[in-house]
């Protein structure tokens, strides 16, 4: 099925959503309530089944009894017999992830809603909904099953969405992609990073291309420097074992960070297509100028907060960093001699996620210009301007302009990225899904960081810093 011939879910044949790891925290808290949204706004399928995938023993209905106490069920929204109805299409099958023939029944269970249920052959839609170790296993044994082939030619397709982190370095994710290419064609593949499914972040290319106000603006004669941040309050609540192995930069920095910069800065696509859009992006991660060991010190910094070692599953001599600020620049024509500054950090003293951009001071006073584009919580844009201050002299005093979402939208009709997400993966759309060559370029430029991180430093700060008070750059 070709992108763009599908408008509306109501046209699309009957799909089962395979959901590996079915009994996680990601399904419990995102995919199952994102689906069951879509349902109640009848987004999904008219025909639809999902099937959890999972290690665990369950029936059928112990497995309902447990999603109606385990899902975050916003139940002041829903109401009860809708909840109801969606249950009902929710079926479990156990399985170990190693085991060939859990994934023999598995197909078999397909089989049967198929010709019971549907009586027809239907899409299947696979989210490895687990931790990356995991994939190779999986993929392997989906393959041997024959569940990576459509059943029926023309009349029902397989996809299959995988959750960053993708790979662990360039040489692990070129390995998992050059795996996932021998048992999908790339237009069934749905590599998610969510951020890309954020209103406010989607908001940035209408922003830009339909005011003529600031595309003319939005380039290196005008604009000084840009800043992103991905700022938490949160520690690593509970994913010690996890995170310890990763650390800050592989686990927002690769993915939310790039993906923020690579829809910022890119170039107006041929046409707005998810090829060309797609295209464009990989051209910015392409040119962003490499750090190794040579610049790290000028160009980076990292930190920790005072107690992680302290966490639950965290080693006691880690030296893994919940805090890191990178200045890098990007070597194309449009944007030489721009200084981007990115960066994240865990228990800090506010939750925000925004994208400053400061234009260049022409009075040559120190006052910029600055555009805010808040990507959550409260998504906004806001603009500093300068005014005159009311009196005999000229002196300027900083004001903004700004709009909020909230303001003329209300919360439930802006929807939650994972909805947009699997939407989009329903209707073949992948618009807001990374491309192979958005991978390769984020990991070429992360990896050679990664590999001098050693080299420097690693700063420490308070819990609740506003700013961890560091040799910033």
């Amino acid at each position: 099925m070709e992108q763009g011939t599908i408008t509306t879910p109501e046209q699309i044949s009957p799909t089962i959503f395979i959901i590996c790891g079915v009994t996680g925290d990601l399904a419990q808290r995102k995919l199952l309530p994102a689906l069951l949204s879509l349902y109640t706004k009848k987004l999904l399928p008219k025909k639809f089944k999902i099937v959890g995938f999972s290690r665990r023993e369950f029936t059928d209905a112990d497995f309902r009894l447990f999603l109606k106490e385990e899902m975050h069920i916003k139940r002041d929204v829903y109401r009860p017999e809708d909840i109801h109805h969606f249950l009902n299409n929710v079926v479990y099958q156990q399985g170990q992830f190693d085991s060939q023939v859990a994934y023999e029944n598995l197909s078999k269970r397909l089989a049967q809603i198929d010709d019971l249920e549907f009586k027809q052959c239907s899409n299947k839609l696979f989210h490895l909904s687990v931790a990356p170790s995991f994939y190779e296993t999986i993929l392997g044994q989906l393959s041997k099953s024959g569940l990576t082939i459509p059943c029926g030619g023309n009349l029902g397709w397989t996809r299959i969405l995988v959750e960053k982190p993708f790979g662990n370095d360039i040489e692990t994710a070129q390995k998992l992609d050059a795996l996932l290419g021998t048992l999908f064609k790339e237009e069934q593949i749905f590599r998610i990073d969510h951020y890309f499914a954020k209103e406010a972040l989607q908001n940035i290319l209408a922003f830009r291309f339909s005011n003529s106000l600031f595309e003319p603006l939005w380039n290196n004669q005008h604009i000084e420097c840009v800043h992103i941040q991905l700022l938490e309050k949160i520690g690593i609540e509970g994913r010690g074992n996890f995170y310890d192995s990763i650390g800050a930069l592989k686990d927002v920095g690769q993915s939310h960070i790039l993906a923020m910069l690579a829809q910022l800065v890119m170039n107006e696509p041929a046409s707005f297509d998810a090829h060309n859009i797609r295209k464009e992006r990989a051209n910015v991660l392409k040119n962003i100028r490499p750090i190794t060991s040579r610049n790290i010190r000028e160009s980076a910094v990292r930190a920790q907060y005072v107690g992680y070692t302290e966490e639950p599953g965290v080693s006691k001599s880690s030296n893994t960093e919940t805090y890191f600020q990178i200045q890098t620049y990007i070597d194309s024509k449009v944007w030489k001699g721009v200084t981007f500054y990115l960066e994240s950090g865990k228990a800090l003293s506010e939750n925000k996620t925004e994208i400053s951009i400061y234009f260049k001071d022409k009075t040559k006073q120190n006052k910029p210009n600055i555009l805010s584009l808040r990507i959550q919580p409260d998504e906004a844009i806001k603009i500093r301007f300068w005014v005159k201050k009311p009196g005999f002299g000229m002196q300027t005093e900083p004001k903004t302009l700004d709009f909020h979402y909230r303001d003329f939208h209300a919360p439930q009709s802006i929807p939650d990225a994972y909805e947009r997400v699997l939407y989009d993966a329903i209707l073949g759309d992948q618009t807001l899904f990374t491309s192979t060559d958005e991978i390769k370029y984020a990991w070429k430029f992360i990896t050679p960081i990664i590999d001098s991180w050693k080299t420097l430093p690693l700063e420490r700060y308070q819990k609740g810093s506003k700013r961890p008070n560091l040799n910033t750059l």
